[in-house]
């Protein structure tokens, strides 16, 4: 019964009716969050603020260690001010003194305590954040800490009226939590230490190379992950007859069309406003379940398509209607994905949110396709609009960047979102992560993919294709980048705006020079009323018993390829076999190009999958023509 159990759950996935469309839905949430985020970062410059001579430091995340009674505690993060002394970058020059509360602790009248050669601890509010540090320091104290109202770093400025400040103290902003542990320790009797110093981070960041590198590497990837396996002989060849079916190796898929795409991101920004006004940690558990269906999806189908090409004898063994391999990797990507959502938190969690995204995004890739550079032009100029707007003009109706909003997550419980690659800032001192958006690498891989199935088609060489000039031009993209983020002292960058150029303005410009634009803006669009290749005109001899219809009306809604992950398999030298997964026997037919297959029962299940197929309510549900390659 347990076998049996298995198999009926691995088919049921192998339809992937539901995991399809919690990959549709992951589409479009992909692109419903920031294209770019840097990490655990904050904006150093923001020139709407006030500057003066006198006011003009740069804003520089400091590190506040301190000790409670001889014994560490953890470093809490501050925020240094605009104004005051600069403080240093290298912890053995930076000096350990201790803490003491300010008497009035909002510290904008002199100090009944003690504040000589020590630091002054004093909450927001009542006064000017320059009065405060001026009230400290004339009071003989080394620095001025002040505890923010909430978890938020504020950038502490200097007022118009402020013009002649000598303050030659350090100032920073501690979040509420920390200076409020602070304050208990103080007033409990306990003896608080500590030390500021703010530890430069590395100008070249290696962490963002390897991001950089597994966004590219998972964009070919996707794009040749058929061709490369059939190169190395893993991958039967098509037949030399009038093909009826497309390759071996290639799942069903779905084409974009423009109006599609121009839906599709209208979708995208609703979803996007939905999370920006009821963003909770709910919403995210959602995101995060939606993840792990897909993550499970990808791994499921790259290890058993790897597994099945590699070792053919796995391939002999069946529980049922499926292979023992399917039906043994299954639980265990189910248990994979499991484990990463239960342990989201954990230090090394990134490493299983990338194995699952990348999966997951080769999988989106090959089954998702854009036709032509029309559709291609109407999806990322749509997503290129949609990234700009939601990042750079948003602030001017909501007053802050929506897409920066969702990605701090302010309203998500301390949970993360995890659509996207992230990776541990090794080699920086703040720690942290360097993160790309799936929708960075999804949207411009379509056009990627595209490419290369392009210069298959058309036998084009590796120089006088596109592949090979799209890929450069999404690394290169993908550098620009990175490279104003680093310009721009940390804010947010929508990605898209420096990747679509680099993608489908390269191939746009490129076919153009070649006198092939024409071709691509319309490739592969079929003129109405034509059929598919090898199809006859007439009726069938077939028809589908207790249905009605015959197999000729009811091919289009029900062309499988020829391999669906070693679900079933024909071969040119075999009799083609299928069997009406559950619902009735095996029926075998021939001919001399191809073999027409045929549920022949009437079952209810029968019926009831058809006439969901009818609805479009399974995309993948089971199948009962299958046109195999003889």
């Amino acid at each position: 019964m347990a076998s049996y159990s298995a198999a009926v759950l691995s088919r049921c996935w192998a339809d992937r009716s539901f995991a399809n469309l919690c990959l549709l839905l992951f589409l479009v949430v992909s692109q419903s969050f920031p294209s770019l985020v840097a990490g655990d970062d904050v904006t150093h410059e923001d020139g709407s603020l006030h500057s003066s001579p006198v006011c003009n430091n740069k804003f520089r995340l400091v590190k506040v260690m301190n000790w409670v009674n001889g014994v560490e505690s953890p470093i809490v993060v501050g925020l240094s001010a605009r104004f005051g002394a600069v403080l240093p970058s290298d912890v053995a020059e930076a000096l350990r003194f201790p803490a003491v509360l300010a008497n009035p602790i909002n510290c904008c009248t002199n100090s009944s305590s003690q504040l000589l050669d020590s630091i002054a601890l004093a909450r927001r509010g009542d006064c000017t954040f320059t009065a405060k540090a001026e009230v400290a320091e004339s009071g003989g104290a080394v620095g001025l800490l002040v505890i923010n109202d909430n978890e938020d770093l504020y950038k502490m400025v200097c007022s118009e009226n402020d013009t002649s400040l000598n303050i030659t103290i350090p100032t920073v902003m501690i979040p509420n939590s920390a200076g409020n542990k602070f304050a208990d320790y103080l007033n409990s009797g306990k003896h608080v230490e500590i030390r500021l110093y703010s530890p430069n981070r590395p100008v070249v960041d290696y962490s963002a190379i390897f991001l950089w590198l597994m966004a590219v590497l998972t964009i070919i990837c996707a794009s040749v992950w058929g061709n490369s396996l059939r190169a190395r002989g893993l991958m039967s060849e098509p037949s030399d007859t009038g093909s009826v079916n497309k390759d071996d190796s290639e799942k069903e898929v779905f084409e974009i069309n423009a109006k599609g795409a121009v839906v599709f991101i209208i979708v995208a920004s609703a979803f996007l406003m939905l999370l920006y006004f009821f963003m909770s940690a709910w919403f995210i558990w959602l995101l995060v379940v939606l993840f792990c269906i897909g993550g499970m999806e990808g791994m499921h189908v790259c290890f058993v398509t790897i597994m099945s090409r590699w070792t053919k004898d796995l391939t002999s063994s069946r529980a049922g209607e499926v292979l023992v391999l399917s039906v043994v990797i299954l639980p265990l990507c189910a248990a994979f994905a499991i484990f990463w959502a239960a342990n989201q938190r954990a230090s090394f969690a990134w490493i299983g949110q990338d194995i699952l995204g990348i999966c997951l995004m080769i999988t989106v890739l090959q089954m998702a396709r854009i036709p032509n550079i029309k559709v291609a032009s109407a999806l990322l100029c749509c997503a290129f609009v949609y990234d700009i707007f939601w990042v750079f003009l948003s602030p001017l109706i909501f007053k802050e960047s929506v897409m920066i909003a969702v990605a701090r997550g302010d309203n998500s419980g301390g949970e993360s979102i995890p659509m996207l690659l992230k990776i541990p800032r090794f080699f920086d001192p703040w720690g942290g992560y360097d993160m790309i958006g799936f929708g960075d690498i999804l949207f411009p891989g379509l056009l990627v993919a595209f490419s290369f199935r392009y210069d298959r088609s058309n036998k084009k060489g590796l120089l006088n294709g596109y592949f090979l000039w799209l890929a450069l031009g999404y690394a290169f993209g993908l550098f620009l980048t990175y490279l104003a983020l680093f310009l721009m002292d940390g804010h947010g960058q929508p990605a898209l705006l420096y990747l679509v150029p680099c993608t489908l303005g390269l191939i746009v410009v490129l076919s153009a020079v070649r006198g092939e634009l024409k071709d691509m803006w319309l490739y592969e669009k079929k003129p109405p009323g034509s059929l598919p290749p090898g199809r006859r005109e007439g009726p069938p001899p077939f028809t589908l018993l207790g249905l009605g219809p015959s197999v000729h009306t009811l091919t289009p809604l029900m062309l499988l390829p020829p391999r669906s992950f070693g679900y079933y398999r024909g071969r040119s030298n075999l009799k083609a076999r299928r069997r009406c997964a559950g619902c009735g026997p095996k029926v075998f037919g021939e001919g001399r190009t191809s073999a027409v297959t045929a549920c022949t029962a009437s079952s209810m299940c029968c019926r009831f999958i058809f006439s969901q197929r009818l609805l479009g309510i399974l995309p993948d549900a089971v199948i009962f023509i299958a046109l195999i390659d003889l």
